[in-house]
């Protein structure tokens, strides 16, 4: 089914990644990836996945969320890409934070299984509404 809308999550604990895998799996519409670190992302990046929508954990070792997000706002080809934080570090000042250094939004940790390919959906929606 070519209308699926990809979704990438990247983060290094593996119990997180179980959990979102299994959340955003609830949605039939939604085509999940997971990568365990930002070099992985790259990696599944150069075999030709292109997600619709990402979503990065902020504190990884090796590669931040953060050093993540500026290497694929650097790539043409994800210059607009729809890129969320998933964070539990989510004051208003550190959302702002995030989006003047180029994420679309924030899903806040913890987060609701049962909602989460919703919300998602929501973001990708809005974040399109926004660009045209």
């Amino acid at each position: 089914m070519t209308d699926r809308l990809k979704v990438i999550y990247v983060d290094d604990e593996p119990d997180i990644r179980t959990i979102v895998e299994m959340a955003l799996s609830l949605d039939p519409g939604l085509e999940v990836r997971i990568a365990e670190s930002g070099r992985k992302a790259l990696e599944l990046f150069a075999t030709g996945f292109a997600p619709d929508i990402a979503l990065l954990d902020m504190m990884m070792p090796e590669m931040s969320g953060q050093d993540l997000l500026a290497r694929m706002r650097a790539m043409p080809e994800f210059a607009q890409l729809p890129i969320l934080y998933v964070t539990a570090s989510a004051r208003q000042d550190d959302i702002d934070r995030y989006v003047s250094e180029g994420a679309d939004g924030v899903i806040t940790k913890p987060f609701d299984p049962l909602t989460l390919a919703r919300t998602t959906r929501e973001h990708h929606a809005r974040i399109r509404s926004e660009r045209g």
